[in-house]
């Protein structure tokens, strides 16, 4: 009786432990595909990626942006998805060799925040300013606001007169 119930013991702690591993790794991958941060960067990470360094603008598009998307920025934001996508023309058609890196992104609730490097040489028209062959090499940072899935608003953060010296447009300070 005693090998019965030793048997009928080590039997039940097997289960016991063989259910709790399959409910914690059910849970753990349910936590990643419901997790709505998650899903967030991943899909903004995606589309910024594909849209600037492979210029696949047509991803500014209602599968991605809120229809009224507004990106923060002076003298005026920029609101809707047409012209988001004229702004962002402006990058593919005034830079060649473009590498845009997403340096970390992390988040909270609805909200991103995104640290990127931009690097690209100026061959093009860029609104409105004739191509000066510089190389650039800008970083930045982007608060985000994600609504149901959706880039809902940015707002970018970056040294502009900077990016002006290095495009050959200003003086380098202290000369």
């Amino acid at each position: 009786m005693t090998l019965k119930r030793s048997l009928s013991i080590t039997l039940i702690a097997v289960l016991s432990i063989t259910i709790l591993l399959f409910t914690a790794c059910s849970s753990s991958e349910k936590e990643k595909v419901d997790d709505p941060v998650a899903a967030n960067i991943k899909m903004y990470t995606h589309v910024w990626d594909e849209v600037m360094n492979k210029g696949k603008l047509e991803l500014i598009n209602d599968s991605n942006f809120a229809i009224d998307v507004r990106f923060k920025m002076k003298p005026a934001d920029v609101v809707g998805i047409d012209s988001a996508r004229a702004f962002y023309a402006n990058f593919i058609t005034g830079f060649s060799n473009i590498k845009f890196t997403i340096v970390d992104v992390f988040g909270q609730g609805e909200k991103l925040v995104k640290h990127w490097n931009f690097k690209g040489k100026h061959t093009g028209d860029f609104f409105g300013i004739p191509a000066t062959g510089k190389d650039v090499n800008l970083d930045g940072s982007t608060i985000v606001l994600m609504k149901n899935g959706k880039i809902a608003e940015e707002q970018d953060f970056y040294d502009n007169m900077d990016f002006m010296t290095q495009l050959g447009l200003m003086p380098a300070p202290g000369q």
